[in-house]
């Protein structure tokens, strides 16, 4: 008597688990992304009052939070039940939105190299856009404030930017205390106080241009930038290749599930 032995059907375990603990992080990071982002807008009083959402004039950190949060919460969702679940729908939708993001990061890399002048001059405005809108959102005060302190610059172009919104105004109508100032952020940094002067650029603006380099930055945060992009560029090239490989080893273990559960479907 002959005795057959047949291949087990089954998918890969390996596979299979490597895709879950791949995409777990992922939906786990989602999740909390999505939960900070709703406390900050509960700590601002937006749930409260959905309307602030269209009344803000600039960029809303929060935002960013909350569409980065639930893009990965997403992705992870179906990775994970993909997996679990052997379920090709989701496993080719993961595969699928993973690579339109690698292709779209791809294509913003390269316009951002050809054009730009372009970008410089979009990123200048918009930066403007958010200077007029810095006491309309903490979280956006924040953002800025942080970007000034750690690049030791003022203002898009110049400290002068700040004459564009109404508290900084050097204009006669104004009548804030903030007039002619610009934000503590633009101050030189003082290793001998211990407590933040958040009065310390007040009035600047009103003195002599020759006296500003003793008080605050004069140099403008997109010079700043130009020099921080040259001084970093293996740090940059650095993170986008560990993004791409991320991304490019979800794309295989899903397709290599896929086409696992393809196989044992065909034997079965």
């Amino acid at each position: 008597m002959y005795y057959y032995r047949y291949d087990n059907p089954e998918v890969s375990c390996c596979y299979k688990y490597l895709m879950f603990s791949y995409n777990i992080i992922f939906w786990l990071a989602g999740a909390a992304f999505i939960a900070v982002g709703f406390w900050a807008w509960s700590e601002k009083g937006v749930l409260s009052d959905l309307t602030q959402v269209t009344r803000m004039h600039g960029f809303d950190p929060v935002w960013l939070v909350l569409v980065v949060g639930g893009v990965t919460f997403t992705l992870g969702f179906a990775g994970c039940v993909g997996a679990l679940r052997e379920n090709i729908c989701l496993l080719k939708f993961f595969s699928g939105v993973i690579g339109l993001i690698f292709f779209l990061e791809l294509t913003a890399a390269i316009l951002a190299v050809v054009f730009r002048t372009q970008v410089k001059d979009w990123i200048n405005d918009f930066f403007l856009q958010n200077i007029k809108a810095y006491r309309d959102d903490i979280d956006l005060q924040n953002l800025i404030d942080s970007l000034q302190k750690m690049n030791h610059c003022c203002g898009a172009q110049e400290p002068d930017d700040w004459n564009t919104n109404v508290y900084f105004s050097c204009n006669d109508t104004n009548r804030s205390r903030e007039r002619c100032g610009v934000p503590f952020s633009c101050c030189l940094a003082d290793p001998a106080e211990s407590v933040v002067n958040t009065q310390c650029g007040y009035d600047v603006r009103a003195r002599d241009n020759k006296e500003w380099n003793s008080v605050i930055y004069v140099k403008g945060c997109m010079a700043a930038l130009e020099d921080w992009l040259p001084r970093n560029l293996y740090t940059v090239a650095i993170v986008f290749i560990v993004i791409s490989l991320l991304q490019m080893v979800g794309i295989y273990l899903a397709k290599t599930l896929i086409s696992d559960i393809e196989k044992v479907k065909c034997r079965r």
